[in-house]
């Protein structure tokens, strides 16, 4: 900093002092109406907010550099500093100016980051907000997430090529390291977009943690977590935890549960899979075209969220998606109650971070009826829901009753609160004898001393009597001095004037105080009981987010419902056999991107042990890039539970999804296009297992043409011919040689994208049939694409050389018109003819060689 403290006023001072406990952060100074940066911070919020810098004198030695922003702009200019990965401090007066003598007191009262904010207006609603920490060691890796707006704390121990995938699984906005193993945790957040934060080494010490953990879940192990013996997931947690609590100034009594994360109980997908596949994001970034952008038909914040998580963790275990599926099932089969539900489910609030809220208090008066209106649709629920209904009614049974505390809530807080705490009167009438009484006065201020002048009058028989009031000397009677002698012995002098003299009684100062205080006494008792209601509220904190787990879960079951009978889904069946076998599937994307006037033509699969590779050929844009997408889609689609696009289906379940299909190059990190490509099959090669299911797209294009093709045939035998892994495996490939192994290999199989030939002319007919493709088709492609003719024209004429030929050393790449292609002997022919010197030859011997050059070419 450039402060020069010997010499800095007095705001300078408090400025830095704030900022020493802070160095990491953007500080926001409230100064007036102002929130103003100064020096560093100031330099870098005038980049990111676009806002004026300037310089203000700091004593007599030296100018600072100022930025500043009104405060009522602090919502967009605190969602731009998040956005670009800062962490800020805000610091605030904390003691009224008119009283304080002196500079008036500043202290940071708020800091914000990331992976900490909890406030709406810096949170994408249905998604969740992480922040984790990272605890290496030779072996494993700690990993600890929190979302400080919902409450969902998870951790679980990984090797360390799954790190990555952790991360963009979790899409973690904030990382936790410590000092020492900074350098270990680089390679995992390069090129992303993440704030790493570092904390000292001695706060990842794995004893203390587990008791940060004991003293918070009031327990005397960790054994009912499921943690016991792990370590370094104990170490993370315990770290992100405490980091939370004491630089983040807040409550952490909405923390009330850690999940530990079993990857044997789900499908995993690792970080190229779910980019690949564009599930959550297309590969140009954007949502629209996404899977989630198809499925997500949730009514809640809550749900899509929960949708959100089962799609990055599919379930791996056969009786928990059957027992999805079968909810599912009853609202599928049950409208009149799915319409219901949803209706229902439409008016409920985001229930976990309200609750987040109230821990933080960062609240309304407007969360605590929303709370209450949601929860209050659990009772909605069992009244819709029969009895028959068993799966969903299983549900409802799990449910805590909180209908106490709806009631107590309802009877608090009124029906048109404000949606802060600016005005009063969120509190209902009626709930306080006193706040009503203070109600009273401040509202019948006037009516009272209209009738105490007019009780005045008829007790002192003084007709021109006047109860009045000014700034400066408060409530008065005013008397006329024609009339003194009628004054009574309990009024008391206050005022002198010219022509009347101002008198009080005890009664009418006792009123004063209630009249002039009562403002300020509704505002205080309103709070009192808004915080009790508050503390009372996360007293079943707990209870409270179980409820909410379970309306969540009933709104992705009744949208995924919803879903299925839209988009004309069916169910599929579950096994444990290695088969993957999919009768008409569709892609539920591409099958809705489509114009109205076109179908997508489903396709089939059949995979198993004997039929386990299917090599996969055909032109480009003929459809073999959607076909391998759309049986990988359809697989995470069963085993979250889902129906799927699909007239029948038999999914086994499959433990790990690897997808490698299109690559780009890594130019930052230094990595080709195939480098990129080979690091992901690599990935595949060397974690499949024989529950696995891969899809290969092209793999060896990012190199030369016999480079690839040895490349991509050595990989195809390489996964056929181990004996202990044998995953079910797609491959779509350009390499027509393919198609000759898949014939060698008794466990695969050629099948190829069918193409209608009419006039010089393909129409991709979208269909998979049996067999190999008989040519590429790549030149018609180029044509559709609009290439000149003059380009396809030569392609056609180099195609056919090519093919006679099998080399391109003989093309004439100097002939100046191209369209003028002569093969082999047409080229031997004129070099003939050039070579003869006619002359010095007679006519007999021009005829002679005329002879020879037809039989020898003729």
């Amino acid at each position: 900093m450039s402060i020069n403290m010997k010499t800095a006023t007095p705001v300078m001072r408090q400025f830095w002092e704030a900022k020493k406990k802070y160095p990491d952060s953007i500080l926001l100074f409230r100064m007036g109406d102002f929130y103003e940066t100064f020096d560093d911070d100031a330099k870098l919020a005038s980049q990111i907010l676009g806002i004026t810098l300037t310089k203000r004198a700091n004593g007599a030695a030296s100018s600072v550099p100022l930025a500043g922003f009104p405060f009522h702009s602090l919502e967009q200019h605190l969602h731009k500093l998040l956005n670009d990965g800062h962490r800020v401090a805000i610091c605030e007066q904390v003691e009224d100016s008119k009283k304080s003598k002196g500079i008036v007191k500043r202290e940071v009262v708020e800091v914000l980051s990331p992976g900490t904010a909890i406030s709406d207006r810096f949170l994408i609603g249905n998604e969740n907000n992480f922040l984790g920490c990272v605890v290496f060691n030779q072996e494993l890796v700690g990993i600890a997430f929190i979302d400080y707006s919902t409450g969902e704390f998870f951790c679980g121990e990984w090797k360390p090529n799954q790190v990555n995938s952790i991360i963009d699984r979790y899409a973690l906005n904030e990382i936790l390291i410590s000092e020492s193993q900074i350098e270990e945790i680089k390679p995992y957040i390069y090129n992303k977009n993440i704030l790493l934060t570092t904390i000292a080494d001695f706060l990842i010490d794995s004893d203390s943690s587990y008791d940060i953990l004991k003293n918070h879940f009031n327990t005397k192990s960790m054994k009912g977590f499921g943690l016991e013996g792990m370590s370094l997931a104990i170490s993370a947690s315990g770290a992100a935890f405490d980091y939370i609590k004491n630089n983040y100034l807040g409550s952490m009594d909405h923390i009330t549960t850690l999940n530990k994360i079993v990857d044997s109980e789900i499908l995993s997908l690792d970080s190229f899979t779910i980019r690949n596949l564009e599930i959550f994001h297309s590969l140009s970034g954007l949502e629209k075209g996404t899977l989630i952008s198809v499925i997500d038909k949730t009514s809640t914040l809550m749900g899509s969220r929960k949708l959100k998580s089962w799609i990055k963790r599919p379930l791996n275990c056969k009786s928990q998606i059957i027992k999805r599926q079968k909810k599912i099932a009853e609202y599928y089969d049950n409208d009149v109650i799915r319409n219901d539900t949803i209706d229902i489910l439409k008016q409920v609030s985001d229930i976990d971070r309200i609750v987040a809220r109230l821990s933080t208090n960062k609240s309304n008066p407007r969360d605590l009826l929303n709370l209450f209106l949601s929860l209050d649709s659990i009772e909605q629920f069992k009244k819709i829901t029969p009895s028959t209904l068993k799966n969903i009614s299983e549900l409802l049974i799990n449910t805590h009753n909180l209908t106490g505390l709806c009631k107590q809530i309802d009877e608090t807080i009124e029906i048109d609160c404000p949606a802060n705490f600016n005005n009063s009167g969120y509190i209902k009438n009626g709930f306080s004898k006193e706040l009503d009484a203070l109600r009273s006065i401040s509202a019948n201020a006037n009516d009272w001393l209209v009738k105490m002048q007019v009780s005045e009058q008829e007790r002192t028989a003084i007709p021109s009597l006047k109860v009045g009031f000014n700034k400066v000397f408060g409530y008065y009677i005013e008397v006329t001095k024609t009339h003194l002698d009628k004054i009574p012995e309990d009024y008391i002098r206050k005022q002198t004037l010219t022509n009347a003299e101002r008198f009080f009684t005890e009664e009418l100062k006792e009123y004063e105080v209630k009249i002039l205080s009562s403002e300020q006494k509704i505002q205080e008792l309103e709070m009192d009981i808004f915080n009790q209601l508050r503390k009372d509220i996360l007293d079943k904190a707990l209870l409270i987010q179980q409820n909410a787990e379970i309306i969540s879960d009933i709104d992705v079951f009744s949208s995924l419902a919803e879903l299925a009978l839209l988009n004309n889904y069916s169910c599929p069946k579950i096994s444990k056999e290695s088969k993957i076998s999919l009768n008409n599937s569709r892609h539920p994307v591409v099958e809705r991107l489509l114009p109205m006037d076109e179908d997508f033509i489903p396709n089939s699969i059949e995979l198993d042990n004997n039929n386990q590779i299917a090599i996969i050929t055909g032109p480009n844009m003929a459809g073999k890039s959607t076909y391998l997408r759309q049986i990988a889609l359809n697989v995470i689609l069963a085993q979250i539970g889902s129906y799927i696009p699909a007239s029948k289906s038999n999914i086994g379940l499959v433990d790990k999804l690897f997808t490698r299909v299109g690559s780009s190059d890594n130019l930052v990190g230094g990595e080709s296009t195939f480098l990129v490509e080979m690091n992901e099959t690599a990935n595949i090669l060397n974690n499949a297992t024989g529950k696995s299911l891969v899809i290969l797209d092209e793999v060896g294009r990012g190199t030369s043409t016999y480079d690839g093709l040895s490349i991509a045939w050595a990989i195809t035998e390489y996964i056929h011919n181990d004996k202990k892994v044998v995953p079910k495996t797609l491959f779509a490939t350009h390499y027509h040689e393919l198609i000759d192994l898949a014939d060698r290999l008794p466990k695969a199989f050629n099948l190829n994208i069918s193409v209608k030939e009419t006039d010089d002319k393909i129409v991709f007919l979208r269909k998979i049939v049996q067999g190999g493709a008989s040519k590429s088709y790549g030149i018609h492609v180029a044509e559709m694409s609009g290439i000149p003719n003059e380009v396809i024209y030569r392609s056609h004429q180099l195609l056919k050389k090519l093919m006679q030929d099998k080399a391109i050393e003989n093309i004439d790449i100097n002939n100046e018109d191209q369209l003028q292609i002569f093969d082999k002997k047409e080229q031997e022919f004129i070099k003939e003819i050039k070579s003869i010197n006619i002359n010095n030859i007679t006519p007999l011997e021009a005829l002679q060689i005329l002879s020879e050059l037809k039989n020898k070419y003729s």
